[in-house]
């Protein structure tokens, strides 16, 4: 079965459809079948992968029980439309509607080998249903006052879902995006996170930049566009690689670093 990692955050900004769009092209240039899932309404990472934006059907479709999420796969995405912000309505009426994203991803976790969730940016329904869908739940915050704060949000829906819902599930740790280090304000920041949070910090911080948002819109990854801040994620996938148990994975990302970013 596929390993499942829903990425949330308590709020949009925080880098998270990013790690996701990289992650998933670092796995897959390490030679992992990875299958992405859109489960914002907004559709960012669904554009990202070259998805249209009529692509039918899409997770709200999947999450309306019509179609099989085998059905849904466009370039390896699970797209999301402006749709799937009913589709949650409808679902808040149903019995057992915290299970509905983990029933349908059964049909196709033995056909991949890691599935990736882009959660909304907010703690409802939706990012409910990706955690109980998932073994590990990573979180994505920006390097803000405030980012401790919405981090201890976020896991607390994690310990919810594992309590009630999901014993199995695992948190694999925070990951400080849109970090600019050589300010006060963003050193304090992640100084905070270890203090409360340790070992459970990556290692890994993504640097601030423009860059990100330059190779979305041309449709390039970053590790192609601006190799050296794609090294960033290239550090963060070893570390995650590490966590959930792949390590001859994990060694293939040097290996990719070296031939990217050589030194």
């Amino acid at each position: 079965m596929a390993t499942t990692i829903a990425v949330l955050s308590q709020k949009g900004g925080t880098g998270k459809t990013t790690t996701v769009r990289t992650l998933a092209d670092v796995l897959r240039r390490v030679g992992l079948d990875v299958l992405a899932v859109d489960l914002d309404p907004q559709g960012n990472l669904s554009d990202y992968f070259d998805v249209p934006a009529d692509a039918d059907p899409t997770i709200a479709d999947v999450l309306s029980g019509r179609v099989r999420a085998a059905d849904a796969i466009h370039n390896g995405t699970i797209p999301a439309n402006l749709g799937l912000a009913e589709a949650e309505l409808v679902l808040g009426g149903k019995m057992g509607r915290e299970m509905t994203l983990r029933r349908a991803l059964r049909d196709v976790g033995r056909r991949h080998d890691v599935i990736l969730i882009d959660c909304p940016p907010a703690l409802g329904l939706l990012t409910v249903n990706a955690v109980v869908a998932a073994d590990h739940a990573l979180i994505s915050t920006e390097a803000q006052y405030f980012s401790l704060q919405g981090v201890e949000q976020a896991l607390e829906i994690i310990e919810l879902a594992k309590e009630n819902l999901h014993p199995d599930l695992e948190w694999l740790g925070v990951v400080l995006n849109i970090a600019d280090l050589r300010t006060i304000h963003s050193r304090e920041a992640l100084a905070q996170l270890r203090e409360r949070f340790g070992e459970a910090v990556f290692e890994s911080v993504v640097r601030q930049s423009i860059r990100y948002a330059e190779s979305a819109e041309r449709g390039v990854s970053i590790l192609d566009y601006r190799p050296d801040l794609g090294e960033d994620y290239l550090a963060l996938a070893a570390e995650v690689l590490d966590r959930i148990g792949m390590e001859e994975e994990t060694g293939r990302v040097g290996e990719l670093r070296a031939e990217l970013v050589p030194a």
